[in-house]
């Protein structure tokens, strides 16, 4: 007689099965988004596939895209950096008084680079040596920087005065606006930092265990310093794109958000709040989500004020589809 009592065996091919596709969401979540979304869109309005329309959601996320790179490696890291937006306006009105005074394109470049790696080195000295918060760190540069660029342009715009800065951000090679091809130059940089270099282990060493980072004779405040500096260098190449594209630079308006819109695109990359896990491809295709979100809620005239909330949403579920896992 057989025994009704048998335990019924797992199917080895049904497990193996489960836990490639498993793999296969957790690897490629991020690209497999994007590509719903993209179909969606296409399928919502035929407008969204019209070449030009495809080159200007590139030259949108051009600016948040490069800020969002540095964005990535501070969270890498466990730490967050909410300063990006307002340092770059004071890195753009430093940028343009000094190529107003001097007449030189390249005095502006050289200036902003200098000032927005200063500010990022002040941030990692608070955190690293000062021991303080990131959080709290950033918010004070944040509520400093802006403060600054106000009283310097005196709560207006600067613009400037030397003809053949806009070429940086208004010129093209081939059909690719030079912007966005700062911003792929840009991620294929910090991709090879973060995940072909001796730097790159420390960033995420750090972000999963700072504790034994430092038992691994890790020089773990020169690493939070190097990641700030970083930060603050690719929010100067940002600030000089958004300052050539319109010759000026509104010490009020300019920057706005830019740690939210950051953020965003990193969360939805995959990287973790808490650190040592993310990639930056992960965030290249974050930041392509929130432009095609961005272009779609314009074509379907959705209200400005309410993008936002979208946003906000969208980091959400992200999140919590992250704890999920």
């Amino acid at each position: 007689m057989a025994n009704v009592n048998t335990i019924k065996q797992p199917n080895p091919q049904t497990s193996t099965t489960k836990s490639r596709l498993s793999w296969l969401w957790s690897e490629y979540s991020v690209i497999i988004a994007f590509l719903v979304i993209f179909m969606a869109a296409a399928v919502m309005n035929p407008r969204f596939l019209d070449i030009n329309n495809q080159l200007n959601i590139l030259m949108q996320v051009s600016i948040i895209g490069i800020v969002a790179l540095g964005m990535t490696v501070v969270m890498l890291s466990g730490g967050i950096d909410l300063s990006v937006g307002s340092v770059l306006v004071f890195v753009g009105v430093i940028s343009v008084l000094a190529m107003n005074a001097t007449g030189s394109i390249f005095v502006a470049i050289l200036t902003a680079l200098v000032v927005g790696s200063f500010a990022g080195f002040l941030n990692g000295l608070m955190v690293a040596k000062g021991r303080i918060a990131s959080f709290i760190a950033t918010l004070g540069m944040m509520a400093a920087a802006r403060s600054i660029a106000l009283y310097i342009a005196e709560g207006g715009s600067i613009s400037g005065e030397v003809s053949g800065f806009t070429a940086i951000a208004n010129s093209n090679l081939w059909i690719f606006d030079f912007p966005v091809i700062i911003f792929f130059v840009m991620t294929a940089l910090v991709y090879v930092l973060m995940h072909k270099t001796r730097f790159g282990r420390y960033v995420y060493a750090l972000g999963s265990n700072e504790k034994a980072a430092l038992l691994s004779a890790i020089r773990v405040d020169r690493v939070k310093i190097g990641i700030y500096s970083l930060v603050g260098l690719l929010v100067s190449v940002a600030a000089i794109i958004e300052t050539s594209r319109l010759n000026s630079i509104s010490s009020s308006s300019s920057g706005v958000q830019y740690e939210l819109d950051a953020i965003a695109a990193v969360i939805i990359g995959g990287t973790r709040m808490t650190g040592g896990r993310g990639k930056i491809m992960g965030t290249f295709f974050g930041v392509l989500i929130l432009g095609i979100l961005n272009n779609m809620m314009n074509l379907m005239n959705v209200s400005p004020h309410l993008q936002g909330f979208v946003k906000g949403l969208i980091i959400i579920i992200a999140v919590v589809f992250q704890k999920r896992e």
